[in-house]
């Protein structure tokens, strides 16, 4: 027996939105490829662009991935248009140094990558290279309290994942782990 007004979530649409808010909030994935790049080239100077754009793609396919995603675009939505409470709504709109929630989604990323996604996670949130300079200017008026850890943990989580197929590359496995 199935209920009609049953809730059933559509995963096609759950992942065009995330590709979707992510473009609207100027996030493309070749930006976060870019920080992949950063995180990886030293270790595998081969390694192209487009190797990287696949390992993003392969994090984003992720369900975990995608729930972060959307929650912190519409937190930093919500805080843009002044709609939380306080003091919510002034230590998001401020990213307030002591407020570690957003962090604390970001590592929701990170820990399907394993411990090496939180080393470049931490990694490249201290460094804020490429778009993460945008994310977090906070001049042109828009909050990116969450997402620009959002940003940071998917490359650290395609970075991790790169290492984990190169290695298991190296020992001649044929079913890396961390897909």
């Amino acid at each position: 027996m199935s209920n009609p007004e049953m809730y059933s979530l559509n995963s096609r649409k759950v992942a065009e939105a995330t590709d979707e808010w992510l473009k609207k909030r100027g996030v493309t994935k070749e930006a976060i490829a870019e920080l992949v790049h950063f995180l990886q080239k030293e270790y595998f100077p081969d390694l192209t662009a487009e190797d990287c754009i696949v390992h993003v793609d392969a994090v984003l396919s992720k369900r975990e991935v995608q729930n972060a995603v959307l929650t912190g675009i519409q937190l930093d939505i919500l805080a843009e248009e002044g709609k939380l409470m306080a003091p919510l709504q002034d230590m998001i709109k401020h990213d307030e140094g002591l407020y570690g929630c957003d962090e604390i989604l970001a590592l929701s990323i990170v820990n399907v990558y394993g411990s090496i996604g939180f080393t470049n996670f931490g990694y490249i949130d201290k460094l804020k290279p490429g778009i993460l300079v945008r994310l977090n200017d906070k001049k042109d008026g828009e909050i990116h309290t969450f997402l620009d850890d959002i940003v940071g943990a998917i490359a650290a989580s395609a970075a991790s994942r790169i290492a984990h197929r190169k290695q298991a590359e190296r020992e001649g496995v044929t079913q890396p782990p961390l897909d």
